[in-house]
């Protein structure tokens, strides 16, 4: 199960021209909170945005969500890390359980989850704050990456596991974000 003290949260490409493309699967809101309660329990935050200039920026309500410490890394790659600076950040937190979502699932996603079991990260891929464009794409992706070896899971688990027991100090500020 997840641990507080060894996660790190990897959120990939939730930018503007990217949520306006797969609608209505927007994963915004789970995003979201999985950024709120990763700075309620000080768990460190990597954000990816890939090619901003054509995509946009990081979307103002997950800007709004993550905290200060936060860290960007622009990149053109679809697997983030083939990017230096992901992989110093990443580095950088010392942790080895990889919380991930985003946009694109079967894209970017997908191949950077490739690279991360490459690395013996432990991976969970959040499904409810992932997308694609397109329904038979995301499942496929879906289906890749638990046959590459990731665990899929869903934010509602991960907040929980991180908690372990309503008796955490935290308990009712997480509880909160999904009420």
């Amino acid at each position: 199960m997840l641990n507080i003290d060894n996660s790190v949260v990897v959120i990939i490409d939730i930018q503007e021209k990217l949520v306006n493309a797969v609608g209505k699967y927007s994963p915004v809101d789970k995003a979201c909170k999985l950024a709120q309660t990763a700075k309620i329990l000080n768990i460190p935050v990597i954000v990816t945005e890939q090619y901003p200039k054509g995509l946009g920026e990081t979307v103002a309500p997950l800007k709004e969500s993550l905290a200060e410490n936060t860290a960007f890394v622009e990149k053109t790659d679809f697997s983030a890390l083939l990017t230096p600076e992901f992989l110093d950040k990443l580095a950088a937190t010392h942790r080895n359980q990889i919380v991930i979502c985003g946009i694109e699932a079967h894209i970017c996603v997908y191949q950077t989850i490739c690279d991360l079991l490459k690395h013996n990260f432990e991976v969970y891929m959040v499904k409810d704050a992932s997308a694609s464009r397109n329904k038979y794409e995301f499942k496929t992706g879906v289906d890749l990456i638990k046959q590459n070896g990731a665990k899929v899971t869903c934010s509602e688990i991960v907040l929980f596991e991180w908690l372990k027991t309503s008796k955490h100090p935290d308990f009712k500020s997480v509880q909160a974000l999904i009420k």
